[in-house]
């Protein structure tokens, strides 16, 4: 029996920046519900915002925050100490940019998801999940907050912002649940990632770097459009998820539901 008939699949964009471009947005845009934009602090510049931006209003996708640590040299991946209150005024500040964005382009943001070293420091530290969520209630509670799991539930539930859990069929997963990051995208096989997609969205299931199964619980599962294929890998993925009877939604539709 299917774990579910809806799902969202979402990528992160809008990463270039200045005369540095990285991966094909437009691209990848045909086979997606949603996207997270950069804000500026791990890539992103206001050009590159805008015009993401306007494609993804184009194409009819949610658009969320992909909020990060101001951490431009090292693309977001370095861990950082930074106060709560501090984080959360910096998460407020990213969040407020794009959102402008959003409005002037006739759209509504859907969503908040942090990037890099801040998403999996908020997925595990409580503190740091309740700051970045206090900063998502202050725009709009009824913004949901992406994070790898629901561990940070009961931190992030006195802010009143829903706590949203994805998962990645194009990375690794450890035994322990945890992603095995990759130093840069490589380029995993199509079929591949469409048949661990298929499997996380209708049996709540993945198989680890170990070899040994795992749960995933996830409303969205995430496609990294900076892949070398990452245009192919997720064709295939929407592919596979359409033709075993998964339909493909935005986040806030599916959450409304």
């Amino acid at each position: 029996m299917s774990k579910t008939s809806r799902i969202d699949v979402n990528c992160d964009m809008g990463e270039s920046y200045g005369r540095w471009t990285l991966g094909d947005d437009r691209g990848m845009m045909p086979y997606l519900s949603s996207v997270n934009i950069a804000t500026g602090y791990h890539a992103g510049d206001p050009p590159t915002i805008r015009q993401t931006v306007e494609a993804a209003v184009e194409h009819g996708l949610g658009i969320g925050a992909h909020v990060a640590f101001p951490d431009l040299m090292g693309f977001g991946r370095r861990r950082m100490v930074i106060p709560p209150r501090e984080l959360q005024d910096y998460c407020l500040y990213q969040i407020g940019a794009l959102q402008a964005f959003v409005t002037a382009a006739g759209g509504r943001l859907a969503h908040v998801k942090p990037h890099g070293a801040l998403y999996v420091m908020a997925s595990e530290d409580p503190e740091m999940a309740h700051a970045v969520a206090a900063a998502t209630a202050a725009v709009d509670p009824s913004l949901p907050l992406m994070l790898l799991h629901r561990g940070c539930a009961d931190a992030v539930a006195p802010t009143g912002v829903r706590l949203v859990a994805e998962a990645f069929p194009d990375l690794h997963y450890d035994r322990d649940g945890k992603l095995v990051i990759e130093k840069s995208k490589v380029a995993w096989d199509p079929q591949t990632v469409a048949g661990r997609a298929v499997r996380m969205a209708t049996e709540g299931r993945v198989t680890t770097a170990e070899g040994t199964d795992i749960a995933v619980d996830a409303a969205s599962l995430c496609i990294h459009g900076d892949a070398p294929n990452g245009v192919a890998v997720a064709r295939a993925v929407h592919e596979a998820l359409t033709g075993a009877g998964v339909d493909i939604v935005p986040l806030r539709t599916l959450l409304a539901a």
